[in-house]
């Protein structure tokens, strides 16, 4: 059984002003999944992720106030979950620091949005570097530090971030093999069902297009939207087609099943274009209504807005951020110098009760993925590489199962599990230690 709830942690990007699709798509969704029981919720404002694209103080400050007020608004409880802007807490920008020293270059040069702005300056005769910050090149490991931070079991992210949390988990793993286990490794959460809008000119709703629909747009200004939406030359009394029309998946995003059923049949026996622009309007309108009333009361008292975000990460930091650093400090030899030196802490520990054998996975710089037996801090097993973390995962699986059931050892030729090579014993290690300390991972599991 977990030792705690399930923590699930969101970014939430300080850039620009919610539309729709923001709310329907991420805002909404996520506001329902915090409330689960047995879910540990954490939302920030990732401020300083904003600083790599934009450098108008003035807008990241107003962005960062609308962006909160738009969560709290929408439903979002900081007394049930960790509602935190992600500058208020230092302990982020040092442990990035901490992981950039482990994280290998190699593969931050493979990072999509780094290759992509590359690939733009090669396409136009540039230097590959011209116009690229370091804040793009190392954004990764600040998303990494937020994540690794706190321990995040789940990270909800669209599939165009998934490279992101494979590299969180990558940067761990070689902490965790260089200065113990430290990181649990976060899981991706791929949101498949995310809702896509379209906007204005039926594409996509995106800031990128210009054709989006301000969340909390006035009442008057929502209507005059709506009814700028694109529609195609069919008269009224002409049947319409639901696929494909704007009109109809947006209502269908705010509707019952009920009415987008009523909705699909009006389309059928030739509703007007105008009436139906009619029925959106009141219909969005009937849910964003009172939201934003509740926004404008918040953005109107900034100082209450203010006042909740340092309460969640003074929180945060007494709880979690500062003595979580201060381990990480101690492991990597960052320490109060008037201490005993490390010898000695051997020595103290000499007696402890002996901790269980530990399989310890991490990447090379090969790119390959490894993992090692260690008991106490002797390796007694060390791997060959594989291509992907899942198969070194499900090969120690097999190990903690049935290897020492299964296990043979040819003299020069490594450890095998059944035809399959795991790996080599390491220097001075007798089979049979590697017998015993796997024959203990199968009396835990039975």
């Amino acid at each position: 059984m977990s030792p705690h709830p399930v923590r699930v942690l969101t970014g939430i990007t300080t850039s620009g002003t919610p539309h729709l699709g923001n709310y329907v798509g991420a805002i909404r969704p996520a506001i329902a999944a915090s409330r689960s029981a047995d879910v540990e919720s954490y939302y920030f404002l990732a401020d300083l992720h904003a600083l790599i694209k934009v450098q108008e103080p003035a807008r990241v400050q107003r962005s960062t106030l609308e962006i909160a007020a738009t969560w709290l608004a929408c439903g979002l409880e900081p007394e049930r979950v960790c509602f935190y802007r992600q500058s208020d807490i230092p302990e982020i920008t040092e442990l990035t620091w901490l992981l950039t020293c482990v994280a290998g270059k190699g593969i931050l040069n493979r990072a999509h949005a780094y290759k992509a702005a590359v690939d733009r300056n090669r396409a136009e005769g540039e230097d590959d570097d011209a116009g690229i910050n370091a804040g793009l090149f190392m954004y990764p490991v600040l998303m990494s530090a937020d994540i690794l931070l706190f321990n995040a079991d789940r990270v909800p992210v669209g599939r165009d971030q998934i490279q992101h949390i494979e590299m969180a988990r990558d940067f761990g793993q070689r902490f965790n093999h260089l200065y113990g286990e430290h990181f649990r490794l976060p899981e991706v959460e791929i949101e498949e069902r995310v809702a896509t809008l379209p906007g204005l000119d039926g594409r996509k709703m995106s800031k990128s297009y210009d054709n989006t629909i301000p969340l909390f747009a006035p009442r008057a200004e929502l209507k005059k939207l709506i009814f700028s939406i694109v529609t195609d030359s069919k008269a009224p009394g002409e049947p319409k087609d639901t696929e494909g029309s704007a009109l109809f998946q947006l209502y269908r995003a705010f509707a019952s099943e009920e009415e987008t059923a009523r909705m699909r049949q009006a389309y059928a026996e030739g509703i007007a274009w105008g009436e139906a622009k009619q029925q959106l309007f009141e219909r969005i309108d009937v849910e964003i209504a009172p939201l934003r009333a509740r926004y404008e009361a918040l953005i109107a008292r900034p100082q209450d807005i203010e006042r909740q975000l340092c309460a969640g990460a003074a929180r945060l930091r007494e709880q979690i951020a500062t003595p979580f650093l201060r381990r990480l400090r101690e492991a990597v030899g960052l320490r109060d110098l008037a201490h005993a030196p490390a010898e000695a802490e051997a020595d103290a520990g000499a007696g402890a009760a002996q901790a269980p054998p530990q399989f310890k996975q991490y990447r090379e710089s090969d790119g390959r993925f490894y993992f090692k037996l260690v008991d106490d801090d002797r390796v007694l097993l060390q791997s060959v590489g594989h291509d992907s973390p899942r198969d070194a995962g499900q090969l120690i699986a097999r190990l903690k199962r049935e290897g020492s059931a299964e296990l043979h050892h040819l003299a020069g030729q490594g450890v095998h599990l059944g035809q399959h090579l795991v790996g080599h014993l390491a220097e001075g290690v007798a089979v049979e230690e590697l017998l015993e300390a796997l024959a203990r991972f199968a009396a835990d599991e039975a």
